[in-house]
């Protein structure tokens, strides 16, 4: 099995004026894309949800600023690391996560016992 990360972008105001409904209706989907991955074989062996962008920090040569820094629709909000067989079956499991204000990227994950990237 390889590992995989599905990185989910979306438009932070998406979530903005969210009611509570919608809220519990995005935990309801991650909640079934975890047990999906479960049932198409896979496993999530890690993943989180990140603060707004708005309270990014960067930090350069010792040199901290506040962000955002890059004016972009979409913002990496969240993400999950998944076992799959191989590059077919991550691309199975990626489209099964929720990113109903954007979208995801799948990027397999560097085994660092393997030498160069």
């Amino acid at each position: 099995m390889s590992q995989y990360a599905i990185l989910i972008y979306e438009d932070p105001a998406f979530y903005e004026t969210m009611t509570p409904e919608g809220w519990g209706a995005v935990v309801e989907a991650h909640d079934a894309f975890t047990k999906g991955v479960v049932e198409h074989g896979g496993s999530i062996t890690g993943g989180g949800a990140l603060k707004p962008v708005s309270q990014a920090l960067k930090i350069t040569a010792g040199e901290v600023s506040d962000g955002p820094f890059v004016e972009s629709k979409e913002s990496f909000l969240g993400y999950y690391t998944v076992e799959a067989r191989d590059l077919d079956h991550a691309i199975e499991l990626a489209a099964l996560a929720p990113a109903a204000g954007g979208g995801v990227e799948l990027r397999p994950m560097h085994d660092p016992s393997a030498g160069q990237l």
